[in-house]
């Protein structure tokens, strides 16, 4: 049989690169996913700010609906495990940037350029990455952005640069992206090839969607322009 995972003491910062056992593995991990879980609340409440300035002091609002998630233990363990990545705390958080994720749904796509543009700008945001799926789409249709950002946390005995992963897409495409996602865990990630068909030719009539609804609403309430603070 063998002996509990090691896990990296979160608490004492003499052990950053080494591994430990046994209790240590429940404490590290609580400490681990409260920092993520802080790491969202402010992000949430960055783009929440921006919600509700645009809704009460300007005629258009880019942001939709804001929704949030934190990877289980379990999740990051197996993502670990089959990308044979330590288990220790600094490995986990230097290789899986995904564990905290913010999604944000915007009308229009270019709206999640303007939106992903006001967040980046902001003093204490840091931008890791940035993918653009919307300008080169995945082969199975998916249209978004994806931004790796840090954040700086305020603990009561030091300052912690947390990885949040922002998802920034349409409405049809959010649509798209919920249906194809169950679908992928129905089929246990091999879908048959004539459902993926369907889905991708789904894909491309949401983005024809996205396409004419922004046309109609400029036609109808002139072209947005989209600029940030300086």
């Amino acid at each position: 049989m063998t002996g509990p995972k090691p896990w990296l003491d979160s608490h004492d910062p003499e052990t950053t690169g080494q591994l430990v056992e046994g209790k240590e593995l429940r404490a590290g991990l609580a400490r681990f996913m409260l920092n993520y879980q802080f790491a969202i609340e402010e992000i949430m409440t960055k783009i929440n700010i921006l919600k509700t300035e645009f809704e009460h002091l300007h005629d258009y609002s880019p942001i939709e609906h804001v929704s949030s998630r934190l990877k289980s233990p379990d999740s990051i363990l197996d993502k670990a495990r089959r990308r044979e990545i330590p288990l220790t705390l600094a490995a986990l958080s230097e290789h899986i940037t995904d564990i905290a994720g913010v999604r944000i749904v915007c009308s229009f796509n270019a709206d999640a350029y303007w939106i992903a543009q006001m967040i980046s700008s902001q003093q204490d945001i840091t931008v890791v990455t940035t993918k653009d799926y919307i300008a080169n789409p995945k082969a199975n249709g998916y249209k978004s952005l994806h931004l790796i950002v840090k954040v700086p946390i305020f603990l009561s005995e030091s300052i912690q640069d947390m990885a949040v992963e922002l998802q920034i897409r349409t409405v049809a495409m959010d649509f798209w992206a919920s249906l194809e996602h169950k679908i992928y865990y129905k089929y246990d990630h091999a879908i048959p090839a004539a459902i993926l068909a369907e889905l991708q030719e789904a894909a491309e009539v949401a983005s024809r969607l996205d396409s004419k609804m922004e046309r109609i609403h400029d036609d109808v309430h002139g072209k947005l322009i989209r600029s940030t603070r300086s």
